[in-house]
């Protein structure tokens, strides 16, 4: 198994790079929390998972130990493979995620890429056990019935999902979206001027 690859980072892709590990080039599989920390020419350390298949080995990295150890419990439950655990970690932070699950927040979990209704129920009623012992907190706890955020509803909402489905994490287009929704633009206006606002790196 190979536990971490330490190298430099030669190609960014959307969903994946290329790690250069004393002249042999990885393709790592990376969450967008992961992407968003690589740089080309600059050394990093992703911690790993082999998913071995008939057809395929593919490597899948992480930049943080907290994301690795998430992604196995989340590959653990029946159903999940590999590249929806990806998708989960690239729609959630750990914390939000960790929350939804214990609070049996069914419906925010239909939210994340890959997951209906049955595979978020599945998610809750597999996990939340687990993640209460992991992060020390209870359903019951204040921390945990704490809302994680209401999702923007009307065009606000729409040039979100639109924007998520382009690749881009709810987290980092929330805000723009909403800070740039004045109730006069439409959602194909809003999707416009919040590409612009994310090219900008804001």
């Amino acid at each position: 198994m190979i536990g971490y690859v330490r190298g430099i980072v030669t190609h960014l892709f959307k969903e994946s790079c290329y790690v250069d590990v004393h002249g042999v080039g990885y393709r790592v599989y990376v969450p967008t929390t992961t992407r968003q920390q690589l740089i080309e020419g600059h050394e990093a350390t992703l911690f790993t998972y082999l998913n071995v298949r008939e057809d395929a080995m593919q490597l899948y990295g992480f930049w943080t130990e907290e994301e690795y150890e998430l992604f196995i419990l989340l590959i653990s439950v029946s159903g999940i493979g590999p590249k929806v655990g990806l998708g989960i970690l690239s729609g959630m932070t750990p914390e939000a995620f960790k929350l939804a699950v214990i609070n049996g927040q069914v419906q925010q979990l239909t939210k994340l890429p890959g997951i209906g209704k049955k595979s978020a129920e599945r998610l809750v009623l597999e996990l939340k056990d687990k993640l209460a012992k992991m992060t020390h907190i209870s359903a019951e706890s204040p921390a945990a019935i704490q809302p994680i955020g209401v999702a923007a509803s009307g065009a606000a909402g729409e040039a979100i999902e639109a924007l998520v489905s382009l690749g881009y994490s709810e987290r980092d287009v929330a805000d723009i979206v909403e800070s740039l929704d004045d109730g006069k633009r439409d959602v194909s206006e809003l999707i416009k001027v919040s590409l612009i606002e994310l090219g900008k790196g804001r």
